[in-house]
């Protein structure tokens, strides 16, 4: 069965006693090194991810962006997250493993696994099991342990950054990529306004910065930015309404965030990693607490095909 024939499950991931979003911690937290079990080898990796997943999104970036297509193989599921989580289908099938459901796959590396099923995984098929399940480590994997065989000379973590790098996701992902989640799922009026005057409070300071740079750390694209666009490129057709962050648009109010997503999007190969459909229909087909007739809006938000004005 597609998993789009099945009936979504209404979500429960706000917190009972204040009504906010809580995050799940990922599990599986192994590395690919040289020096570990989980040695770099062409081949050797599976990525399991959904298009419509900004935290898997990442992981499509950098593999394209490294040119390890060829490297580290793919599957992705169907958008639609049923009462069964993530699955596959005839037209999206497990080729690592030849499951129904992404939950199987976590059965095999761990017989007892009792939190939610998440994109992406990182599937190791020499050892049969589980690498890692969080996007933020499985991104510098991708971008430093692959070398041998990807782009060489492209870092998106380079060594003089590092230390900004690192300030600057922290409060991008506090406050806009789990902030549009954290205003989206709360359950109570207070958690929801903390929330959404964080997210447009980070907004503005990122508005701020683009005005003064090309890219947020200036003249080169990091990590920092890739993790940001997969944010960003939800932002008007989804986060907007769907999680009512209705305090701007990124197409209307943030010209300089605009210029920034349009000149990504335009990087070769970063536009085939941006499934709208999937992105559209999951979010509003799936999350029956907040959508319950899923009905899907027709605007795919702003056009990045249009020529952008690079900062200089």
């Amino acid at each position: 069965m597609s998993g789009t024939d099945a009936k979504a499950p209404i979500l429960k991931w706000a917190d009972k006693s204040d009504g906010s979003f809580k995050r799940q911690v990922s599990s599986f937290r192994n590395v690919i090194s040289k020096n570990g079990p989980h040695k770099p080898e062409k081949g050797r990796y599976h990525l399991y991810v959904s298009f419509a997943c900004p935290w898997a999104h990442r992981t499509l970036i950098v593999r394209a962006l490294k040119d390890l297509e060829d490297i580290i193989s793919v599957s992705v599921v169907e958008y639609l997250l049923g009462k069964d989580g993530w699955a596959f289908s005839e037209s999206l099938p497990d080729h690592a493993n030849g499951k129904k459901f992404l939950k199987e796959v976590y059965f095999k590396a761990e017989e007892r696994y009792s939190a939610r099923f998440t994109v992406p995984v990182l599937w190791d098929k020499k050892l049969n099991t589980i690498v890692n399940n969080e996007s933020s480590e499985i991104i510098r994997f991708l971008n430093e342990e692959f070398d041998e065989w990807g782009k060489k000379g492209v870092t998106f973590y380079p060594s003089e950054l590092r230390n900004e790098i690192d300030e600057i996701n922290a409060w991008i992902y506090d406050d806009i990529n789990n902030g549009v989640y954290k205003a989206g799922f709360a359950t109570k009026q207070e958690p929801y306004e903390v929330a959404y005057k964080k997210l447009f409070a980070a907004l503005g300071r990122v508005e701020e910065i683009l005005s003064k740079k090309q890219f947020l750390l200036g003249e080169v694209l990091t990590e920092s930015d890739i993790r940001l666009f997969t944010t960003i490129v939800r932002f008007d057709p989804v986060y907007h309404t769907h999680f009512k962050c209705s305090g701007g648009t990124i197409t209307h109010d943030y010209p300089n965030i605009l210029r920034w997503l349009r000149q990504i999007y335009q990087i070769p190969k970063v536009a085939e990693t941006v499934n709208m459909e999937h992105i559209k229909k999951h979010y509003f087909m799936s999350h029956l607490q907040i959508n319950p007739f899923q009905i899907v809006p027709l605007w795919d938000g702003p056009d990045l095909t249009v020529p952008y004005n690079q900062k200089q």
